[in-house]
């Protein structure tokens, strides 16, 4: 009885013949649903609706993602366990692959030379394409006709444009040393001399990508508020003073992605070398991504190459991981 009683009260059970009770706690009929209840139910629905639809929507992105980006890293990271010629059976070698790489010469020197090519590709194309993005911010004639003529390159196929500009930086034929001829210097052999080689390669990417990473530092600058600059001016600062204290610090977040990016992008230099200097000469210009392919796909040597792969790996991995700890707390995304 004590139990059938305070069911009744708490409204769990129904008293026969039809007789209502109030709650004795929120005096609420325990037949009805709370206030809101519904409205709850609702919103969750709504809300468990809407991330359905959102992950069905990027199921496909996803499922290409792990299966053309996540399982090859697992598959290269298995392969470099091995040794395997391609025409064999796979025999299992541990970690040998990684201590042949430690001590290999060649292997640093291909790292120090995608070291070289970064540092003289990144910081040349995002002050040049920072230049042009503030030139074309300003209202001026032309102004889309020359986002389009600076974006054309990066349009264009690297192995073309590495035909073309090994027919421009030839030594004998070539216009560059034409040009330099009529006024009286004598132009290096740019794609067979140790020193002209690597940046010959980073002046080609950089005149290439630079029309890309302009356009995104464009974008930026058109989303700053003009209302800062104005309230700057009647403070009565300068263009420059502008500059550093308004459009560079609240461009972070273009000038993060394009250096993440473009940096990615240069570690894994490839197409450029392999069609202008093949690894040449001396090995000056024989990036990472050029030795691996020289491993697996001239040598054979496929566990050796996804060791390197590995590497190279690893090496973009920290360097974005620095750059995402350098900008994570001086950017600013919201500009309210």
């Amino acid at each position: 009885m004590l139990s059938v009683t305070l069911l009744c009260i708490t409204g769990i059970l129904r008293v026969p013949g039809g007789i209502r009770r109030k709650n004795v706690i929120d005096n609420i009929p325990y037949d009805r649903p709370v206030p809101g209840h519904r409205r709850a139910e609702r919103r969750l629905a709504a809300r468990v609706r809407t991330v359905a639809e959102a992950y069905a929507l990027l199921a496909p992105s996803l499922a290409g993602f792990l299966l053309f980006l996540v399982a090859p890293i697992f598959g290269v990271a298995a392969l470099s366990l091995f040794d395997w010629n391609l025409m064999g059976a796979p025999s299992f070698v541990g970690l040998d692959n990684y201590r042949e790489l430690a001590a290999d010469p060649e292997v640093w020197r291909a790292v120090l030379n995608t070291i070289y090519y970064v540092v003289l590709n990144i910081p040349a194309q995002t002050v040049l394409a920072l230049l042009l993005a503030l030139a074309l911010n300003r209202r001026m004639r032309g102004g889309k006709a020359l986002r389009v003529v600076f974006v054309l390159p990066w349009m264009a196929m690297p192995v073309a444009l590495g035909i073309i500009w090994s027919w421009v930086f030839d030594p004998r034929y070539g216009v560059v040393n034409q040009v330099l001829g009529m006024v009286g210097i004598d132009g290096p052999n740019w794609l067979t001399d140790p020193a002209w080689a690597m940046p010959v390669i980073a002046s080609v990417n950089v005149w290439q990508y630079t029309g890309y990473t302009m356009l995104i530092l464009l974008a930026g600058l058109q989303a700053i508020p003009h209302t800062l600059y104005e309230a700057a001016a009647i403070d009565g600062t300068t263009p420059v003073q502008r500059f550093f204290t308004i459009t560079l610090p609240l461009l972070r977040p273009s000038l993060f992605f394009v250096l993440v990016t473009n940096t990615i992008g240069s570690f894994q230099i490839f197409d450029t070398v392999f069609v202008m200097t093949q690894g040449g000469p001396g090995g000056a210009t024989d990036v990472l991504n050029f030795h691996i392919y020289q491993q697996g796909f001239q040598l054979f040597r496929s566990g050796y190459a996804s060791a390197l792969a590995m590497v190279l790996f690893a090496l973009i991995l920290l360097v974005t991981a620095a750059q995402f700890l350098y900008f994570r707390k001086r950017t600013v995304y919201d500009f309210s």
